[in-house]
């Protein structure tokens, strides 16, 4: 994604910079592994270098594509498979393919939040009034909290680091 690196500016250049920071930083964390060690179950939980990616995906396609803009489940991109779980990767899939979708979830919810103002709200069940503000937050947070699952998955793994 070769994101410019902004330390200054307004709130929302600010804010979206951070957030494609994060998404940057949680591809790093699986780039370059083999296929087997991208797969590599090292903890009870399904999580993995390309689940955690796989997983990102979702959350961009839940909280942009359904949230924002208000497209049914059927109507968001990669939602083939959603009844297997956010964190399932299928046997066909490879580490670049989930690299790319996450890529071009992450596209599509930079394209969706630019027809909003950070103020402007929406009604969600089960989370109530959010902002776009609040959802680029809560994106930050998502992505640098699976970043730092990513390094030290890849750490156990006894991958370089990034």
């Amino acid at each position: 994604m070769g994101t410019t690196r902004i330390t200054d500016g307004g709130e929302r250049a600010l804010l979206e910079n951070t957030l494609d920071r994060n998404r940057e930083a949680l591809i790093e964390t699986a780039r370059g592994l083999s296929e087997a060690d991208a797969r590599r179950r090292l903890v009870v939980s399904l999580t993995t270098p390309i689940s955690v990616l796989k997983h990102a995906a979702a959350a961009e396609r839940i909280w942009f594509q359904r949230f924002w803009a208000g497209l049914d489940e059927s109507e968001c991109d990669g939602y083939a498979k959603r009844d297997v779980g956010t964190f399932t990767v299928t046997d066909e899939e490879t580490l670049a393919d989930v690299i790319a979708e996450f890529e071009r979830a992450s596209r599509r919810s930079r394209e969706i939040a630019a027809r909003f103002a950070l103020d402007d709200t929406r009604e969600i069940p089960g989370e109530g009034t959010i902002s776009l503000r609040f959802t680029l937050l809560a994106m930050i947070e998502e992505f640098a909290r699976h970043a730092g699952h990513g390094d030290i998955l890849r750490e156990q793994i006894g991958a370089s680091p990034r």
